[in-house]
C-alpha cells in the first residue's frame, strides 16, 4: 500500500513548529501556514466539563430551530448526554447502549482514574430524517431512536450470528450505514465473540462485510463521498468508495508508528474542504486531503472523538473520557458524513 504522508514530514513536525498558547490552556501547534485558514493561532480551547464523566465518546451535532445542541455517549454511565450552547448539561437517553441485565464475557477499561465496564453507546449519527442512530455497544446492535422515543434495532446479526458491538457509525447520502464492529466491551478471547471484528455496511436491510482489519475504529467520508477514511491503531487508511457502495484500493493515509510522535488514532472527521481531523497524541491532528500534516490542536487530556457543529458549522466539540472540550474554528467545517 502507498504511504501518503512522508515520514520526514512527521519527524519535522515533532522537532518543533510555531505554537500559540490559548487562554483556556489549549495550544495551537502549526506545522503549515494552511492551518491559519482552519483555526486561528489565538483560538481558545474551552473546557466545558472536567473530570465528571465515565468514558465519553461519539459526539454529534443535532440542528433544530433554536440553533441546535450536542449529544454524546458516556459509555461508562450507559447514557447519552445533551449539551446546549448556553452550557446546560442533561441526560438525553438512559441505558443508551445496554438494556439487559448480564453481559457475558465483559471486560474492564480504565478512564485514567477508575476501572469501568464499557457497555453504553459509542458512536452516534443522524439518519436522513434526523433520527438518532446509536452504536449500542453492550446490546451488540445498531439501533435507531424513533421520534416517539421507542427503539428500532437496525442490525444485530450477520448470517445468523451475533455481531460484536458497533464502535463508530457514519451514514452515506444514500441512507446506508457504515460501521466498525469491534465489540470492545468483550474480552478478545471469549465464546461470546461469534464473528471476527470487521467494517460492515447496512443498506436496504442487507449487511455486507467490507473489510476485516481487526483494529477498525473511527470512520469518515470525504465531502464528495468518493473516499472513506478508516482509523485503526496508529494508522488511518483511505479507501475508494465504488458506485455500488463497496470499498477498494486501501492506502495508508497516516501512520503514527513511523513518526517521532507515536500514538493511536480513534475518532476522525473530515471538513468541507476535505481536511482530515483525527484524535492522536496531544489532541487533534489536522491533515490536508493530500495527507500533509498542517498542525494540531493540543488539549488538556487525551481525546477519544470529536464532531463539527454549531449553527454556522464552526464549532468543534471534543470528548476525552472524563471531560469535554470545545473550540471555535475559523471556517465552517461540517461536511457530508461528518457526524
Amino acid at each position: 500500500m502507498r504511504i501518503l504522508v512522508p515520514t520526514a514530514l512527521l519527524l519535522a513536525f515533532a522537532a518543533g513548529a510555531p505554537t500559540a498558547q490559548s487562554p483556556a490552556g489549549g495550544i495551537i501547534d502549526r506545522s503549515d501556514a494552511a492551518l491559519d485558514a482552519i483555526v486561528s493561532m489565538d483560538a481558545t480551547v474551552e473546557t466545558l466539563k472536567s473530570d465528571y464523566f465515565g468514558y465519553t465518546e461519539g459526539p454529534v451535532w443535532v440542528p433544530d430551530p433554536d440553533s441546535g445542541y450536542w449529544l454524546f455517549s458516556d459509555m461508562g454511565a450507559n447514557k447519552v448526554y445533551k449539551w446546549t450552547s448556553d452550557g446546560e448539561l442533561s441526560v438525553f437517553l438512559e441505558r443508551s447502549g445496554f438494556t439487559g441485565r448480564v453481559f457475558p464475557g465483559m471486560r474492564m477499561l480504565s478512564n485514567g482514574r477508575l476501572l469501568l465496564v464499557i457497555l453504553g453507546s459509542n458512536g452516534l449519527t443522524l439518519d436522513r430524517e434526523g433520527r438518532l442512530v446509536l452504536s449500542a455497544h453492550g446490546d451488540r446492535a445498531l439501533v435507531r431512536l424513533e421520534k416517539n422515543g421507542t427503539r428500532t434495532t437496525l442490525v444485530d446479526r450477520y448470517q445468523g450470528k451475533r455481531i460484536n458491538g458497533p464502535n463508530d457509525v457514519v451514514m452515506k447520502s444514500d441512507g446506508s450505514f457504515y460501521f466498525s464492529d469491534r465489540g470492545s466491551a468483550m474480552a478478545n478471547e471469549t465464546p461470546e465473540r461469534e464473528v471476527p471484528r470487521a467494517l460492515l455496511r447496512l443498506h436496504d436491510g442487507q449487511i455486507q462485510v467490507l473489510d476485516t482489519e481487526p483494529s477498525v475504529n473511527g470512520l469518515a467520508f470525504s465531502p464528495d463521498e468518493k473516499h472513506l477514511y478508516v482509523a485503526g491503531g496508529p494508522r488511518i487508511r483511505r479507501f475508494d468508495v465504488l458506485p455500488d457502495g463497496t470499498l477498494a484500493n486501501p492506502q495508508i493515509f497516516l501512520d503514527m508508528s513511523k513518526s517521532a510522535i507515536r500514538g493511536g488514532t480513534d475518532g476522525i472527521k473530515v471538513d468541507r474542504q476535505g481536511n482530515l481531523f483525527t484524535t492522536g497524541p496531544g489532541g487533534v491532528w489536522i491533515l490536508s486531503s493530500k495527507g500533509k500534516l498542517l498542525g494540531r490542536i493540543l488539549t488538556p487530556s487525551h481525546l477519544t472523538n470529536m464532531a463539527f457543529g454549531d449553527a454556522d458549522g464552526r464549532g468543534l466539540f471534543m470528548t476525552s473520557a472524563r471531560s469535554i472540550y470545545y473550540i471555535r474554528l475559523k471556517a465552517p467545517a461540517a461536511a457530508v458524513g461528518a457526524h
